[in-house]
């Protein structure tokens, strides 16, 4: 006889196995399912508790881990053993986050190199991933208390703008934390999905979805058509959010009192308590126009450090401000999210005025203002009807029920924001997959030797939208090897990218006569910093027509090289059937176009000599070809 389990929350039919919906997110992590009677996805919570599990890791005096809400208790008392906006250092070297250093109250380490940082407590050291893994256990275990069932798969999102390195990062916190993940999802993708769009198929919309969070912003414009949700584009900043507004908070009340930063970031329990009163103060002015504090040991704190003989406002010691003063403050941030918002409908080829709703998603659009801001530069009201915390999770859940095969209603398809391409002569990038291209894709090209004999190639594989590959992002470099020796150009190689579901490439290099092949999954050990991710796409624009120029003559300095060589090699093979003259001109030719290749400042230079060049070999090509058919024909007859 089959056994068959109740859930004793629920009083529901148990599951053998299920796929769980996980939103890992700097601030707050929480896990959701679709519900087995309702079928609608639910956040998961006990009784009486919210759903949310703060991201924070403690160790305690053994080492131990604690998680969620327990551990912020530590965050004032032990800030140096209570990790917090792990996140925030998913796949970074320390030269991308020394900018923001003083932001965490915990030891980031600096080796000086550019391997990814590592966090020390005590005398322990731990990767991001691994912070991440302990947060990621922790929903694991609360959703198999919760649901009396085992929890082995999930699917977990990510900022659209998390890179390769990033999205394995994530991926390997999940496997330590013992789920197979099935799925990495972009949070916009999966918040889309939470509102509901789709579920009519004869619904027709275009979406902008804004993605506030905690410590990333991202914005993506979306179309639905016949339950399709299309990702046109995507745009947005890795280290902007929630966590940004409270340092802000925090540099103004040490600005009116007078205190230098470098004073309260010695002291880590004050700069803790510094940054939560400056996240209570962010909550109380999204519904209060004012704040001060009445905790008087943080008065006495500030009080300590002041110079006695200053005269100052005792009031500045309860840290004041306004709903103006916070307004002002973060102004200039907001403005950087309506820029990426620009920016990401200018890559969707459609103007504002086309998008049918604005969704609101992420903890951080709670503060007046940003709806305020969005909403004029849109024209219309935002919509902001689902828990901005939840959201994304729920969105995860469907996803999740789609992998298993219970909701086939939804085709997502989502897209790569950087282009992926390797290295070609003269230091070329070669997009094979475009910026904005739907993932999962699949692309593959040939390429052939460049010298007689060759027998190895190397891929450089680069992420990037400039036309040299010198002004973008190397991923990774391999060789393969043992091409059997051909002439120059007769040994064709095929290049084939593989973008799968996750965003996590897998580069192949196939000799396509002899079958040799070699693979790699493309998992790069360094990041951009933060600045230079979001300058990649400004500088594609702005040095479009010097990329392009220099494009050009790189192009045309390949090409005469290889004109050169060719002509060379012909040279040497048929000086029995050249005249003196015929060398001396050809030779002349060689030596103009090479000059030209060496200091030619635009392409037009260099193609009037290769075409002079052309010119000259012309009448030897037919020379050749002559000779070479009138020795295939001697002593042969010609029927009639």
């Amino acid at each position: 006889m089959a056994k068959i389990g109740i859930n004793l929350s629920t009083g529901s039919l148990q599951q053998e196995e299920m796929i769980v919906g996980i939103d890992l997110g700097t601030t707050n992590s929480l896990v959701a399912i679709i519900h087995p009677e309702s079928k609608k996805p639910v956040a998961l919570k006990e009784h009486g508790t919210s759903s949310l599990v703060p991201s924070i890791v403690h160790f305690d005096a053994f080492g131990n881990p604690i998680v969620g809400e327990e551990a912020k208790h530590y965050l004032e008392t032990e800030p140096e053993n209570t990790i917090f906006s792990a996140k925030r250092l998913m796949g970074k070297n320390y030269n991308d986050l020394k900018a923001n250093a003083d932001f965490f109250t915990y030891k980031v380490i600096d080796d000086g190199t550019d391997n990814l940082v590592k966090v020390q407590v005590g005398d322990s050291f731990y990767s991001p991933i691994e912070l991440s893994a302990f947060i990621l256990k922790e929903l694991k275990q609360r959703a198999e208390h919760i649901l009396k069932t085992p929890v082995t798969k999930a699917v977990i999102t990510v900022p659209a703008y998390f890179n390769d390195t990033q999205r394995q990062a994530t991926r390997d916190a999940g496997k330590l934390a013992g789920l197979d993940v099935l799925r990495i999802v972009n949070e916009p993708t999966a918040a889309s999905l939470a509102y509901g769009f789709g579920l009519d198929q004869s619904e027709e919309k275009t979406i902008a979805l804004y993605d506030l969070g905690g410590g990333t912003f991202d914005v993506s414009i979306l179309t639905i058509s016949n339950g399709i949700f299309d990702v046109l584009s995507t745009n947005g900043d890795t280290y902007l959010g929630g966590d940004d507004f409270d340092q802000l908070i925090v540099k103004h009340w040490l600005n009116q009192l007078q205190l230098p930063y470098s004073v309260v970031e010695k002291d880590k329990h004050l700069s803790q308590v510094l940054r939560l009163k400056a996240e209570e103060a962010k909550k109380i002015l999204s519904s209060q126009p004012y704040y001060k504090t009445a905790d008087t040991s943080i008065v006495n704190q500030l009080s300590a450090l002041m110079d006695k003989s200053a005269s100052f406002d005792n009031d500045l010691l309860h840290l004041p401000i306004s709903l103006e003063q916070f307004e002002a403050l973060i102004t200039p941030h907001l403005q950087k999210t309506i820029a990426c918002c620009e920016a990401a409908l200018s890559d969707a080829g459609i103007a504002k005025q086309e998008i049918d709703t604005v969704v609101m998603v992420g903890g951080s659009t709670r503060v007046p203002l940003v709806k305020k801001l969005v909403g004029a530069y849109f024209g219309k009201p935002v919509n902001d009807t689902v828990n901005p915390d939840e959201v994304v999770a729920l969105g995860a859940a469907i996803q999740a029920d789609i992998l298993a095969g219970n909701n086939k209603d939804f085709l997502l398809l989502d897209i790569t924001p950087l282009s992926l391409g390797i290295e070609t002569m003269g230091g070329l990038m070669e997009v094979l997959i475009p910026r904005n291209s739907k993932i999962p894709a699949r692309v593959g090209k040939s390429y052939t030797t460049y010298k007689p004999g060759q027998s190895g190639m190397r891929i450089s594989v680069y992420q990037g939208e400039r036309d040299l590959v010198k002004d973008n992002r190397l991923l990774a470099t391999f060789n393969l090897t043992g091409i059997p020796a051909m002439p120059a150009g007769l040994p064709k190689v095929e290049v084939s990218f593989l973008l799968n579901a996750d965003g996590i490439l897998v580069v192949t290099a196939k000799e396509l006569r002899s079958g040799i092949q070699q693979s790699i999954e493309v998992k790069p050990q360094s990041n951009l910093t933060d600045e230079a991710v979001e300058q990649m796409l400004q500088d594609s624009i702005i040095h479009a027509q010097a990329d392009i120029e220099a494009r050009a003559i790189t192009e045309a300095k390949t090409e005469g090289e290889q004109l050169i060589t060719a002509t060379e090699r012909v040279i040497e093979a048929n000086q029995s059937i050249m005249t003196e003259a015929e060398i001396a001109l050809t030779k002349e030719a060689i030596e103009l176009l090479a000059s030209a290749i060496k200091n030619a400042t635009n392409k037009n230079d260099i193609r009037s000599r290769i075409e002079h060049l052309n010119d000259i070999t012309r009448p030897l090509a037919e020379k050749i070809m002559d000779e070479a058919v009138r020795k295939a024909m001697t002593g042969k007859k010609i029927l009639p």
